[in-house]
């Protein structure tokens, strides 16, 4: 992670093949394209890869997440149950819907606590999302059962974990409608994009027509297609699906480099005692996108991470200080700064993030660090790293002992 490291001839093919085509737009010109449809053919693949009937391609992650909720009828007033420790994109998935977002507290895994999910439940929840974040899942046995148990919509947002499984199911196939996003960093690329996928019928064709202005895709004339009901513009286009094409049919490679990176640093640190790695639910397998491990304090992991910094160890976050993926930075959301009205339902419905505190979402990020596995390591340089990422961490633990 991410699939640009190892951009080459494959991505140029593809891409070339569009521009020789001319037909930019995935939908319509069909007398131009001349059979090319690399949206529909990397629709298909990610099918395959994602062992499910459904996969409609949007532009991003972001739009994957807002079109899922739309596709089960998530709206206006509803509440949806989503994790502390995210990406901003979560939340603004949700409040572009009118919905409202409910946070709770994670757990070891740094996916939804089940407990925290259970007591957040109301009259008004409509969905949990569980985001699978860093490569690995949440508890999702216990989550489908909540979810059975109230008749709610189970969302998983995948966005970081491709190739991640859990019982030998790939994560976002699990869920009733699942969320991946193609973005420039992400395992596999489309430098835009995301998908929805599921194996419901209904939700793959409403996810088909709202995130295409409605439009209902049948016969051959885009101008005479019926709107059953209101979309929006979400639609990739076929340059951003070209790219993607070739990187899903590299995706073994990819995995294999990242899961020969990632036990390569999971095995110097595993030789500290004071490490403790996130926990993986059992029957989970890891997509080793990210090393994801436990310090002493919130002191100790700060000196960790500052070190790293100093010492030229990138990509390794300390998230408890960083503006995106966790709440405690997030005073946009909890003030609610925005450009336009937001609507009094969820000006009500968020009115506790005034006062709410996340004490164990606040102890798992703060003794968090959390390290991208890139692909265009050498093996000498990921040996270096290694080496280097546990020096550094037993010389901050003797000097805070």
């Amino acid at each position: 992670m991410p699939g640009f490291e190892l951009f080459g001839n494959a991505e140029r093919q593809e891409v070339n093949d569009v521009l020789d085509n001319g037909v930019l737009m995935r939908y319509g010109f069909d007398g131009m394209r001349n059979g090319h449809w690399k949206a529909k053919e990397l629709e298909a693949s990610l099918e395959d890869t994602f062992q499910v009937n459904h996969v409609q391609l949007v532009s991003s992650g972001t739009a994957a997440v807002s079109v899922a909720l739309a596709s089960a009828g998530v709206g206006a007033g509803d509440e949806v149950i989503m994790p502390t420790f995210t990406f901003v994109a979560s939340f603004e998935a949700i409040m572009m819907l009118g919905a409202i977002p409910v946070l709770v507290d994670i757990d070891d895994t740094l996916a939804l606590n089940p407990e925290a999910v259970k007591e957040a439940v109301t009259p008004k929840t409509k969905a949990v999302m569980v985001v699978q974040m860093c490569g690995s899942m949440g508890d999702m046995n216990a989550l489908q059962s909540i979810c059975n148990t109230h008749n709610l919509v189970l969302v998983e947002d995948a966005c970081q974990a491709i190739g991640g499984t859990y019982q030998g199911k790939p994560l976002g196939s699990i869920g009733d409608l699942g969320c991946f996003s193609f973005d420039f960093v992400k395992t596999i690329t489309c430098g835009e994009g995301g998908a929805v996928i599921t194996n419901n019928r209904e939700y793959y064709t409403n996810s088909d027509h709202y995130s295409d202005h409605g439009h209902d895709h049948v016969g051959n004339d885009r101008g005479a297609e019926s709107h059953p009901f209101l979309g929006y513009n979400f639609r990739i286009s076929e340059l951003h699906a070209a790219v993607g094409l070739a990187q899903v049919r590299r995706l073994p490679e990819f995995l294999d480099i990242q899961k020969k990176n990632f036990n390569i640093l999971r095995e110097a640190l595993s030789e500290i005692p004071e490490v403790v790695f996130r926990t993986v639910p059992e029957g989970g397998e890891e997509s080793c996108a990210f090393l994801n491990f436990f310090l002493p304090d919130l002191e100790v992991a700060r000196k960790v991470s500052e070190a790293f910094k100093t010492s030229g160890v990138d990509a390794c976050f300390h998230y408890y200080d960083n503006n995106w993926h966790y709440i405690r930075r997030w005073g946009h959301l909890k003030d609610l700064k925005s450009l336009y009205p937001i609507s009094g339902d969820v000006k009500k419905g968020l009115k506790y993030l005034q006062t709410k505190t996340f004490e164990k979402s606040d102890d798992y990020i703060a003794r968090n660090i959390s390290c991208l596995i890139k692909l265009s390591w050498t093996e000498a340089e990921i040996q270096e790293r290694a080496l280097k990422m546990a020096e550094i961490v037993r010389t901050v633990l003797k000097k805070d002992q």
